[in-house]
């Protein structure tokens, strides 16, 4: 008799194991699937970039701050110390 529990208790151990173990990888596959559907990163269109007058930082356009004078900057303290 307990031989039948050593190998019930057996059993339902590497049933839940493998179990675990597949839910894991169907989660990595889909995580390893979404950015796939999305599109490569490297692929997409450039953007514009913009230099910060005060340290000349090159950063994305739609990154950037407006200061004054129209001019665009990469801090909001780089835009204060502009219009000091």
């Amino acid at each position: 008799m307990k031989y039948v529990i050593v190998i019930a208790v057996v059993v339902f151990a590497v049933w839940l194991w493998r179990n675990g173990r597949d839910r894991a990888a169907r989660e990595r596959d889909e995580q390893q699937a979404k950015p796939r559907a999305q599109g490569n990163p490297k692929l997409q269109e450039p953007q514009d970039m913009v230099q910060c007058p005060v340290c000349s930082v090159h950063l994305p356009r739609v990154d950037a701050l407006p200061g004054p004078g129209g001019q665009l900057y990469c801090c909001p303290e780089h835009s204060r110390q502009a219009g000091s």
